[in-house]
């Protein structure tokens, strides 16, 4: 039964006691409001279908982006990655609001913002699909079955993954004794890391993601087999990856002692005293330290070019990023592999997603074809 009274001059509390459920208050600002309030939560407990709310309609988005952030993410692969998406959600208006009254709308309209603000629609997308995960661990294991996912209902974003950049090679124009160099060369000379020359040969080399190079540790290379293993990856298996004979040099050349070494008759195994990181080096630092070089790199072209009178190719030096080399490797190992043979080398676990990646050039492939 409820009952009601007022509390001070301008408030009703409403109180709903029922045998068998938790003694329920809430305070309104007119008694009207209190009595809809009472019989809706009178009429879900006749059902047996009442869920307690007080919990959702007292925790703000950011107490829970924060318990999320405690519990949740270190769990997480790309920790440091989801904090920071998690950051963003705080500096939104919504983080100051309970999450009982966050609606699909407001999340619409936040998408709509960073849309509008330049930001790309996987970028977004991943951002949404963070938050949403937050209200179904909210509502699943955080006791509050009352909360609706307002992300559900909302439109998604279509990402644009149709990237075909490839690797290009010297203009033509500019093809001068010593000047064609291809864009990883110059990238390459350009880059002030001793690690990225290194990295850029893997990557090109063997096709692993930024983050699996990242975490090769030297009891993982085995350099006779020439194979790198990989215990974790982005799927969430383990692979191993064989090593062409430029990865080889490039893993032989960082060993001690093997400094700047070229192509030996023997190949050299990895000490069993060397252990740890291949590579010192966070993923988002080889990220910044491409960039550099690549802006370095362009540079360099562009007066090179003043100084021989010719115009610099647009896209020469332009638009390339780190993970552009997984697509070029992915290319150039197409040629030579069968599509079984490419997907566990590159550890994709469906064949169709090494479509995003292989991007063949046109030319070569009419030559191919008589």
């Amino acid at each position: 039964m409820a009952t009601y009274r007022r509390r001070g001059r301008y408030s009703w509390e409403a109180q709903v006691r029922r045998r068998g459920w938790p003694s329920q208050t809430k305070t309104f600002d007119t008694k009207a409001e209190a009595e809809a309030w009472a019989a809706m939560i009178e009429s879900e407990m006749n059902r047996g279908v009442w869920l307690d709310r007080s919990e959702a309609e007292s925790t703000t988005l950011g107490a829970l982006l924060d318990r999320y952030e405690a519990e949740v993410v270190p769990a997480l692969k790309g920790a440091i990655r989801e904090r920071s998406i998690l950051h963003l959600w705080r500096q939104t208006p919504l983080a100051k609001r309970t999450v009982a009254t966050i609606r699909s709308g407001d999340v619409a309209q936040q998408r709509d913002a960073w849309l509008t603000n330049g930001l790309a629609p996987a970028t977004v997308l991943r951002r949404l699909a963070r938050l949403s995960h937050l209200f179904n661990t909210a509502r699943k294991e955080w006791g509050m079955e009352s909360l609706s996912n307002p992300v559900e209902l909302v439109r998604k974003p279509t990402p644009n993954n149709a990237r075909t950049r490839r690797v290009a090679a010297h203009p033509a124009n500019n093809r001068h004794r010593g000047h064609t160099k291809d864009e990883l060369s110059r990238i390459t000379e350009a880059s002030e890391s001793q690690m990225l020359p290194t990295i850029i040969t893997l990557a090109v080399e063997t096709a692993m993601r930024r983050g699996e190079i990242a975490s090769l540790r030297w009891e993982h290379i085995d350099l006779v087999r020439r194979v790198a293993h990989l215990p974790e990856t982005k799927n969430g298996n383990s692979r191993d990856v064989p090593l062409s004979q430029a990865a080889l040099e490039a893993f032989i050349a960082l060993l001690p002692g093997h400094e700047g070494t070229t192509r030996r008759r023997k190949t050299p195994a990895v000490p069993p005293s060397l252990r740890g990181p291949v590579f010192a080096v966070h993923p988002d630092g080889i990220t910044q330290a491409f960039e550099r070089a690549l802006q370095r790199a362009r540079k360099a072209y562009e007066t090179e070019c003043m100084e021989r009178g010719h115009d610099p190719k647009p896209s020469f030096l332009k638009d390339l990023r780190f993970h552009d080399l997984r697509h070029e490797a992915t290319s150039r190992l197409a040629s030579r592999f069968q599509l079984h043979e490419l997907a566990k080398i590159t550890g994709h676990r469906d064949t169709r997603m090494l479509l995003r990646y292989y991007h063949p050039d046109a030319g070569e492939l009419a030559k191919r074809m008589g």
